[in-house]
């Protein structure tokens, strides 16, 4: 089996930048990655570049990516434009691996950036017309309405309206977790109160400011259970990883603990019932991880979800293993998803702290990661922390994501 090295990783700071472009973003996560790893941008032999709405915003199709790069020196070999929802990053990685794998490189290249903070109503208009365009178009209503189903019986504050169709959907499905196992809403701004905790230790998030459990509640009401503090930010941001294998290695100069991606596994969504959590996408992406890595839930000793709400971070932890299913939300009452806990999530401060740039989410959590592994997570650091877990999931396909990954990182030494 091929050895794939993560040699080197970067990211910009996620959150509003308005003079930033696409163009600046990549050069700046780029060019800070080759560093990292002592490569030059020659030495790069396939790129994957993970973008979801520069397409819409500026027109710019197709070649976004050789585009983008060129800005940043990284020109004339294969280049691939990736675009698979809120899970883009990480299937740019994906992708990544599998050209490694093939034997077709040694050094290649993962980059996601996404701008989408902007001040005038027009392109914002755009950005949020954008999210209605991660599900099936043709029966959105519909979609939503059987979510609201599933929930019945679970009602509270339904918020002002300013709010996307995909926090509905959230709701919804947070709504169908609480009538199922009985969820509450305060275990929901537990989970966020911790990300905003861990926050406030990490220079690159969107949001560094700590939230009690009662001031998360008392934010702005958005689709009941969720309130604004539970919920990620629009973000401006790029991230970076370069991959290589052993015989890519060789021919970088970098000097930090070699960190290895054990398993990187890709799934899409199937149909099936709610209740049949076996199934479900990101569960079948973390079950194939740990059999290609020859690891169980109890070998991780650090994950980063995707919680683009609070709910998020308590289904995951319930589907990657890391407890029962409906024990999620007593899981982050006891204090265990904490730095310093039993199974530390998102120490970086998740989504709903550091934001959500989409193309370069996936991609931001490697780079977390990859400063745990490496000991380099300054007071945000999980003490021993030699295994980790990252999930990355996007779009709505029925009842589940439409694409999830999960990757499972190990330090070599």
């Amino acid at each position: 089996m091929t050895t794939i090295h993560v040699a080197g990783v970067a990211m910009t700071k996620f959150g509003p930048n308005l003079s930033a472009t696409v163009k600046s973003l990549t050069a700046e996560a780029v060019a800070a990655c080759l560093a990292d790893a002592g490569a030059t941008p020659g030495a790069v032999q396939a790129a994957y570049f993970s973008n979801t709405m520069q397409g819409l915003l500026e027109g710019q199709l197709s070649i976004a990516g050789q585009i983008a790069l060129r800005h940043a020196a990284v020109e004339g070999m294969p280049v691939v434009n990736v675009e698979n929802a809120c899970a883009s990053g990480s299937t740019a990685l994906w992708l990544a691996c599998q050209h490694l794998r093939s034997g077709a490189a040694d050094i290649v290249l993962a980059v996601g950036v996404e701008k989408m903070v902007f001040t005038d109503d027009a392109r914002r208009a755009t950005v949020m017309r954008a999210f209605e365009g991660g599900m099936d178009v043709s029966v959105g209503e519909e979609t939503l309405n059987d979510l609201l189903k599933l929930g019945a019986g679970v009602d509270g504050p339904s918020g002002d309206g300013h709010r996307t169709r995909f926090m509905d959907i959230y709701a919804a499905l947070c709504r169908a977790h609480m009538a199922r196992f009985g969820t509450t809403q305060r275990q929901l701004a537990m989970v966020a109160a911790k990300n905003h905790d861990h926050s406030i230790h990490n220079e690159k998030c969107h949001f560094r400011k700590a939230m009690s459990v009662d001031e998360v509640l008392a934010s702005r009401p958005l689709g009941y259970p969720l309130t604004v503090a539970m919920c990620s930010p629009l973000s401006d941001g790029a991230a970076a990883v370069l991959l290589c294998t052993d015989a890519g290695l060789k021919k970088l100069q970098g000097q930090a603990p070699s960190v290895l991606i054990k398993a990187c596994e890709l799934t899409s969504a199937t149909t099936r019932d709610f209740a049949d959590f076996e199934a479900h996408v990101a569960r079948r992406a973390a079950l194939t991880a740990y059999d290609r890595a020859g690891l169980g839930p109890g070998d991780i000793d650090v994950a980063e979800v995707h919680d683009a709400a609070a709910f998020g971070e308590i289904f995951m932890t319930e589907l990657l293993g890391f407890c029962a299913m409906g024990e999620g939300g007593p899981l982050a009452e006891r204090g265990e998803t904490r730095i310093g806990g039993r199974i530390p999530v998102n120490p970086s401060g998740g989504l709903e702290s550091k934001g959500h740039p989409i193309g370069a989410t996936g991609l931001g959590q490697i780079y977390e990661l990859t400063q745990q592994l490496r000991g380099a997570a300054g007071a945000s650091q999980v003490s021993g922390a030699r295994t980790a877990l990252q999930e990355n999931s996007g779009g709505l396909l029925g009842i589940e994501e439409g694409a999830a990954v999960v990757t499972i990182l190990q330090r070599q030494n």
